[in-house]
């Protein structure tokens, strides 16, 4: 096992238990590892439940290294299933996009055309056929094509990273949920002894993973090392509904929507994110969302809203994640990226081998934490 300096770690403590610092406590549980979870909140609750929680790679095409990434993150979560058990969590169900602008239309008909030369599986229906074999409630013309990616699903984040968080705690983890790390302890080499905790505990540990989501930046910041996120902050509405009318998640014009268990149904729109800086309240944000949501399913029109949030995403400044060791503070590691529900389980593994076996897989070579080296 290495922490960069060599030697063995005897206990690693996780910072941030969203989907990402389980999936990685999880993976080093099971390997043995004595792990520490440390969650300011409650484990799964920050933007991990904020999220629209889409897997998926066709929406990730901005470079083929992503793309891989994304794809080895859809196995995974497959492996995953069958791993913990689907539960309520895993959502095979499939996703649709169409749009109502020919240009916006056009661009979604193009990486389709690409998606399907590199095997990943799209077909392009019509509104018509659409309601006929797959959403009834949903109001799309009957000649617009619609494209439909039968391998992509939705996942319930928290209730992903309670069943991690159990069954990690089963394997010997020990979980310190409703209190912040407040500093990280370096020797006189620069590698990580300890973390400081906000109830004024001490956790001794040979190494640290930074999972803090968008809080990333600040724990980076107790080893000196400077890591820049974007600010993206987006706005999520979750409806009651008596039954939820839809059975996938879909990309219709202006709104995103997706079912959320037996009564609720999660609303997302970039275009809402645009009024958040223009000072909208997040109750504005929900009707405007609502709004949308009603145009493309009528039946929602009848729904209540019940929750709405301003989650901030963790996206370091180049769009990419920021995953693995950092040379100049042995024992460091991170685990940060937007896109967490399609990587987290792949990253959480694949970080968990390089803590373990000092393994640098291929499919992180692009995104390692080091490139933000000062």
């Amino acid at each position: 096992m290495s922490t960069g300096s060599g030697e063995r770690p005897k206990r690693v403590a996780v910072i941030g238990v969203g989907v990402l610092g389980a999936s990685t406590g999880w993976n080093l549980a099971r390997r043995g590892v004595r792990v520490v979870l440390v969650d300011a909140g409650r484990p799964g609750e920050g933007v991990t439940d904020w999220s629209f929680s889409w897997v998926n790679a066709s929406n990730k095409t901005v470079s083929r290294a992503y793309y891989e990434l994304n794809i080895a993150g859809m196995a995974e979560h497959r492996a995953l299933a069958a791993a913990v058990g689907p539960g309520a969590w895993w959502h095979p169900s499939g996703h649709l996009r169409w749009a109502d602008d020919p240009d916006a239309q056009a661009a979604h008909l193009r990486t389709a055309e690409l998606l399907a030369d590199r095997g990943y599986r799209v077909e392009t229906l019509t509104g018509a056929d659409v309601r006929r074999r797959l959403e009834p409630a949903v109001d799309v013309p009957d000649g617009t094509p619609v494209l439909h990616y039968p391998d992509e699903a939705w996942v319930h984040g928290r209730r992903l990273v309670g069943s991690l968080v159990e069954e990690a705690v089963a394997s010997g983890a020990e979980l310190r949920r409703d209190t912040a790390a407040d500093a990280i302890v370096t020797g006189a080499d620069g590698s990580v002894r300890g973390v400081h905790l906000a109830d004024g505990s001490r956790l001794d540990v040979d190494a640290v993973v930074n999972a803090a989501g968008p809080h990333a930046t600040r724990v980076a910041g107790f080893v000196a090392r400077d890591l820049p996120m974007r600010r993206e902050p987006g706005a999520v509405t979750r409806l009651h509904c008596d039954r939820v009318p839809v059975h996938r998640a879909m990309h219709a014009p202006h709104v995103e929507i997706r079912p959320d268990g037996d009564t609720s149904v999660v609303l997302h729109s970039r275009e809402t994110d645009a009024l958040i800086d223009s000072g909208a309240a997040p109750a504005d944000l929900a009707r405007h969302l609502h709004t949308a949501a009603r145009q493309v399913v009528p039946a929602l029109g009848a729904a209540r809203i019940t929750r709405t949030r301003i989650a901030h995403r963790p996206v370091p400044v180049d769009g990419f994640p920021s995953v693995g060791a950092v040379p100049d503070v042995p024992g460091y590691y991170e685990a940060v990226t937007h896109s967490g529900i399609t990587l987290g389980p792949v990253v959480g593994r694949l970080l968990a081998a390089e803590i373990v076996d000092g393994e640098r897989h291929v499919l992180l070579k692009d995104f390692r934490a080091e490139r933000f080296a000062e």
